[in-house]
């Protein structure tokens, strides 16, 4: 309803500038409001991927050195199995009946001795493997510990970004919809246009050094007047945003 009276009221072409000048403004400020509310669950998703990653190489890590444990044991109870077939051989050796009995039981005590020697190196071997591990298990608990409280901290300031910015989004976004209902259906879907496919979403802007403030390409003096003059809507030739004058801007800024 309040759309269709300003459509029946014709306004000049300087006050759709500085509408449109106005509406940027805000939309602007919104769009300012939604990049930095948007970098932080980015950082909040970066951090859980992380900490995900983190806790499964820590479980992997204790997988590790509980399997490097039961090695350890494992090999523990060759050796107590060896040491019992050598004092086994050894009350063997005392009741042979000859040399040849007497030579063969002394190589089996000979081979589980060598299979003591070798479980022993492995147990050596293991012990260190678990000791580096848990080397890197503590850096890498030191690590989550840390990534942790990163993550609390911006999770928090992510709340807080999003408490304070959603009541000013929502201010601006009536003051955007009021500037809006002041200008044209027609006019207005090219702002928006303008504005999708500006990578900085500036529909509108000024001449900076005798160039789009925009696209910072040269604009000719003559156009420079017309833009001036206000008489009708120019848009840059080379990136075809809205061009409007620094009279506008000191105004709308002041």
């Amino acid at each position: 309803m309040e759309k269709s009276k300003v459509q029946e009221t014709e306004i000049s072409v300087e006050e759709r500038l500085r509408a449109l000048y106005s509406l940027q403004l805000v939309d602007s400020e919104i769009d300012k409001i939604k990049t930095l509310r948007g970098e932080l669950p980015l950082e909040v998703q970066d951090l859980e991927d992380e900490i995900a990653g983190l806790e499964t190489r820590l479980n992997n890590l204790k997988d590790e050195v509980r399997n490097l444990e039961k090695s350890i044991s494992g090999k523990n109870n060759e050796i107590t199995e060896a040491q019992a077939l050598i004092k086994k051989y050894e009350e063997q050796q005392k009741n042979v009946r000859n040399n040849r009995e007497y030579d063969s039981l002394s190589k089996e005590i000979e081979y589980q001795t060598l299979e003591i020697e070798l479980c022993n190196k492995k147990i050596r071997e293991f012990t260190a493997q678990i000791e580096e591990k848990k080397e890197l298990i503590a850096n890498s608990e030191a690590q989550l510990a840390e990534r942790k409280s990163d993550l609390e901290t911006k999770q928090s300031e992510l709340e807080e970004i999003t408490s304070d910015t959603l009541k000013e989004e929502e201010t601006l976004l009536k003051k955007s919809e009021k500037i809006e209902s002041m200008i044209e259906e027609r006019l207005l879907a090219a702002y928006k246009r303008i504005r999708g496919n500006a990578r900085n979403g500036l529909a509108v802007v000024s001449i900076q050094r005798d160039a789009c403030g925009g696209c910072f390409n040269q604009i000719p003096p003559q156009r420079q007047l017309d833009i001036k003059s206000r008489k009708k809507i120019i848009v840059c030739e080379y990136c075809g945003r809205i061009l409007v004058d620094d009279e506008i801007i000191k105004e709308s800024h002041s």
